[in-house]
């Protein structure tokens, strides 16, 4: 298969529809470029949905995934595995957690996260003490319980019944919070930046207030970080940001740099909660994912680094702010470090559709938001670039 046209045509044929795909399969990338079968080149300001946070084909990333692969890639999790336990001390020393559960996905981390909360909770406060709360327009996953944990009722539709012991509330809604959490909440679970729900961060006053209701109510509080974790915000972790701290943190995506991984991090007690029997995973915290897992961690954590990232998105954010002003968009740049949405309404599909044809891949979220998510050593005249095209996708809409 050599061209686009072919490739879609079978996978047509071959692959479950699931995905609103583009026509065009990508072969190759390096850095922040990519390429499809024929040969055309892109700015990638996607990253895999925030996974390739590194670039394309990250030389370090390379050479670790060879290093590995040569020595083994697989003994299951009935012993242990080196590098599992290191990518753990590392988390661990970095985060406010005690241990680490390693999975494939940030679906099944989180879905390991519910099942966390609540044999914790049920172990120390009795049987009652299983609801699960979330947050209106959130995103946890695809499996049963991350989907009933999602508060989109576009992505549960068709799947009834759903698991029982689930409810949700609004963003930043202090009075909703203090109505929902009692005494049979087992956890509340918070994007501290909700990214499929449009680009939405959460105030701090209302992670403050989170924090404080669910220590009252003996109830735990969960980040899930598998967008907006691993140096996204310019900060190894976005509630870094808030100051607030949770009990459980999910991690995936970036944290292997396109290789597929997730995390559960908990505090001692929480953790010790899991028991020989209670969860598991084939593929969990497997020898390449976790090698790679090492180098990125890393990588992000070298001198200036983070601060690059903070340095460098706040320029490519008054970029799009002076596109913005000059268009007349309404509503301002929503995010922090390099997760950012620009609401548009109705005219974003068809920006992400000029962009491409431009050379830029860029997505949206809900079909009425842009959201860019670059790699984190993008260089600057990479954001130059794409701010043009940008640009120059506004003014050929506004043509039309």
């Amino acid at each position: 298969m050599t061209n686009n046209n072919q490739i879609v045509t079978e996978g047509k044929k071959y692959v479950m529809n699931t995905y609103g795909r583009l026509p065009m399969a990508l072969v190759k990338g390096k850095g922040t470029m990519v390429w499809d079968s024929e040969g055309k080149s892109y700015l990638d300001f996607v990253t895999g949905l925030a996974v390739t946070s590194l670039g394309h084909s990250h030389p370090e990333i390379v050479q670790v995934i060879k290093d590995q692969a040569e020595e083994m890639i697989h003994s299951s999790n009935l012993y242990w595995i080196p590098n599992q336990v290191a990518l753990a001390k590392i988390l661990v020393e970095k985060s406010f957690a005690d241990q680490v559960f390693f999975c494939n996905s940030g679906a099944e981390a989180n879905e390991g996260a519910i099942k966390l909360a609540r044999i914790y909770a049920r172990k120390k406060f009795g049987e009652n003490k299983t609801n699960i709360i979330s947050l209106k327009n959130s995103f946890h996953g695809r499996t049963m319980a991350t989907l009933t944990a999602t508060g989109q009722k576009k992505y549960q539709k068709y799947y009834d019944p759903l698991p029982q012991g689930f409810s949700y509330i609004e963003i930043n809604n202090i009075d909703e919070l203090e109505k929902a959490v009692n005494e049979n909440t087992a956890a509340l679970f918070i994007e501290p930046i909700q990214g499929e729900g449009g680009v939405y961060p959460v105030d701090r006053d209302y992670l403050l207030k989170a924090r404080e209701i669910c220590d009252k109510n003996n109830a735990l509080l969960v980040f899930d970080e598998v967008q907006c974790g691993m140096g996204r915000t310019g900060k190894l972790f976005a509630h870094e940001w808030m100051g607030v701290t949770p009990d459980i943190m999910t991690l995936a995506k970036s944290l292997a740099a396109g290789v597929p991984i997730g995390a559960i991090l908990a505090k001692g007690e929480i953790a010790e909660a899991f028991q020989p029997g209670d969860h598991a995973s084939t593929f969990g915290g497997n020898y390449i994912a976790t090698a790679v897992g090492c180098k990125v961690m890393e990588i992000i954590t070298r001198t200036g680094f983070l601060e690059a990232v903070i340095k460098k998105s706040e320029y490519f954010k008054k970029g799009l702010v002076k596109i913005g002003e000059e268009f007349g968009v309404k509503g301002e740049i929503r995010g922090i470090g390099f997760m950012l949405g620009m609401p548009l309404g109705e005219s974003a599909p068809k920006i992400v559709e000029i962009c491409l044809k431009k050379g830029l891949l860029i997505n949206c979220v809900g079909g009425k938001t842009l959201r860019f998510l670059p790699p984190l050593n993008v260089k600057k005249e990479e954001m130059d670039k794409a701010l043009v095209i940008i640009r120059e996708a506004f003014e050929e809409q506004r043509k039309q």
